[in-house]
């Protein structure tokens, strides 16, 4: 009996990957035409054990009061949208207490280090394109306060095994000349060099070929309807209106695994975070960046992949509005020009990429993985801004589970039973 995965972005496919290893038969089924054209399209391009923090860290409150309708920042509230989020919201912010954070904090960054050794030992070998680089990531800061207050929250994730060099602002040019322009504007800097980066929709359509050729099937332009529940047992999927037979159903639909899940009785504590990102080609720039940054102050994330440049750096609740404002997309470039001033002002805009996409959100900032209260019913979302970071190992830990009743992590901690 087949094994339907809802979602072929990250979590779907690296779910479906780790099903099939097992000899699970697998459909893979998404409403667009092919894989990763959602939240995966155009993220951050970093995975890092090092930066796994909620978003609602200590303080976040009084932050996103501060900025509230600041087209500008980091945090941006749309009216309209709150009013359906309230409960959500209020439960996001009673998760910034330090104790909730720390918790939080402490369990992503077991998972993105657990993650990212699962892509080594299990994908490096499949040799798949994904303009993937492992020189780390750094965190760069422009006052001596700043660095001071992260490197207190850097030992705290030193303890659970993150290794970490603290840098002057030469000793930052150094390790990346490009910042050479911007060297006199920094305090210095952390580099976590067990980081990875690559791009994540190349990785979701190198590794769809993979699954294609060893036997799983994928239905594209496919709507989900209902999950047909009996007896309290997962039985069927309705696609485009056409009963898939299924013992087992992981929904891995990102920000509409909520809607999804409620079709089965099931509630899950999911809303959209927007993000954007900017893509630009840097074939010219001498010295061409070469290893992600993340600008503290500016809370900007620059990742080389390739020829191009990404660049992420806000979140914005806007309920399931996908519009690119232009605001938003200029900040992007605001925040590129403070890191990279004498390239981005070279860029050509008509050859980059504008993107927005809706990050899957729980409200403590931890993913959702494994069984509901529904047999047969199992989840792998909710893991925010940590997508790409996660995605590897997840979809081993819920295929395991699914597959032998047993992971290599305990799931209790990253259960929906949590809520």
């Amino acid at each position: 009996m087949r094994t339907v995965v809802i979602g072929a972005g990250l979590l779907g496919l690296t779910t479906a990957f780790f099903l099939r290893r097992h000899g699970v038969e697998v459909t893979v089924v998404d409403r667009r035409k092919d894989v990763g054209l959602e939240t995966s399209f155009a993220n951050g391009g970093m995975l890092h054990a090092s930066q796994a923090s909620p978003w609602n860290a200590p303080g976040v409150f009084w932050y996103a009061l501060r900025t509230l309708g600041s087209e500008e920042s980091a945090l941006l509230i749309r009216p309209r949208a709150l009013l359906g989020m309230l409960g959500w919201t209020w439960k996001f912010f009673r998760n910034a207490r330090p104790s909730k954070f720390y918790s939080g904090l402490e369990r992503n960054t077991r998972l993105a280090d657990y993650s990212i050794s699962v892509l080594n030992e299990h994908y490096s070998a499949l040799n798949l394109d994904f303009d993937r680089a492992d020189r780390g990531t750094l965190k760069i800061y422009r006052t001596a306060k700043e660095l001071d207050e992260n490197l207190r929250l850097t030992e705290r994730c030193g303890e659970w095994g993150v290794r970490y060099s603290v840098l002057s602002s030469e000793q930052v040019t150094a390790l990346e000349p490009a910042l050479q322009p911007i060297e006199n504007e920094l305090s210095g800097g952390i580099h976590f060099p067990d980081d990875v980066s690559g791009d994540a929709y190349k990785f979701c359509s190198a590794l769809k070929e993979h699954c294609t050729e060893n036997g799983v099937a994928f239905r594209f332009e496919s709507t989900v309807s209902e999950l047909v529940v009996d007896d309290g047992q997962i039985q069927a999927v309705v696609v485009n209106e056409e009963r898939l037979l299924a013992a087992n159903c992981v929904i891995a639909a990102g920000s509409h695994s909520t809607s999804l899940a409620a079709s089965a009785g099931v509630a899950i504590p999911v809303r959209p975070v927007k993000g954007y990102s900017i893509t630009l080609p840097i074939s010219g720039w001498k010295p061409r960046p070469a290893l992600p940054v993340i600008d503290d102050h500016f809370h900007a994330a620059v990742t080389p992949l390739g020829d191009r440049l990404r660049v992420a750096g806000t979140a914005e609740f806007a309920g399931f509005d996908d519009s690119l404002t232009t605001s938003r997309i200029e900040n992007l470039y605001r925040l590129a020009r403070n890191v990279y001033p004498l390239g981005v002002e070279r860029v050509d805009r008509d050859k980059s990429v504008h993107w927005a996409g809706f990050r899957p959100m729980s409200p403590d900032g931890v993913g959702i993985m494994g069984p509901t209260s529904v047999r047969g019913l199992f989840l792998n979302t909710g893991h925010g801004h940590l997508g790409w970071t996660m995605a590897p190992g997840a979809g081993k830990l819920v295929a395991d589970w699914i597959a032998t009743g047993r992971s290599e992590m305990d799931l209790g901690d990253y259960s929906l039973a949590r809520y």
